[in-house]
């Protein structure tokens, strides 16, 4: 098993993952994105990074994360957007290793924090995650403008 940053040739194994996410999750619907936008917005814009587990030359996993930053502990870190292991591979150490990657990224830049969020139902991600060594943080409530509301809010 290996872990191997994305390339832009990667896009179409990236979409098939993400999609293969969405249905686990029952969100299928609302998977709206491209190979263009993939490609748009992670090799050209580079507004996130993708992580690839691979086991005998096949994709077996990816993790999404982009940089983020803290400003009470005035340092950076890495938000994983999105990990996914092939219900196949699940228990084979790929999503561990996934994360001990992100982990190191994270201490690589003097980052302080390794976060993501998880659906509330997913009680195996989030009895692996915890696992892990992850804490819930109860205490906070996620908030998101999107859509139409979007356009709104940013009309001049």
């Amino acid at each position: 098993m290996k872990i191997v940053s994305a390339k832009e040739n990667d896009v179409p194994i990236i979409l098939k993952l993400i999609k293969e996410l969405a249905e686990y999750e029952g969100l299928l619907d609302e998977v709206t994105a491209t190979e263009d936008d993939l490609t748009e917005s992670l090799f050209e814009q580079k507004q996130a990074q993708v992580l690839l587990v691979e086991e005998a030359d096949e994709v077996i996993g990816f993790a999404l994360y982009f940089i983020n930053y803290s400003t009470f502990i005035g340092r950076g870190g890495v938000y994983l957007e999105d990990l996914y292991v092939r219900p196949s591979y699940r228990g084979s150490g790929a999503g561990k290793a996934l994360i001990k990657k992100l982990a190191q990224i994270a201490v690589e830049i003097g980052g302080q924090r390794l976060q993501w969020w998880c659906l509330k139902d997913n009680t195996l991600s989030l009895d692996f995650y915890e696992h892990m060594g992850a804490k819930q943080q109860d205490d906070w409530v996620v908030l998101r403008v999107s859509g139409m509301e979007l356009e709104k809010l940013a009309e001049k």
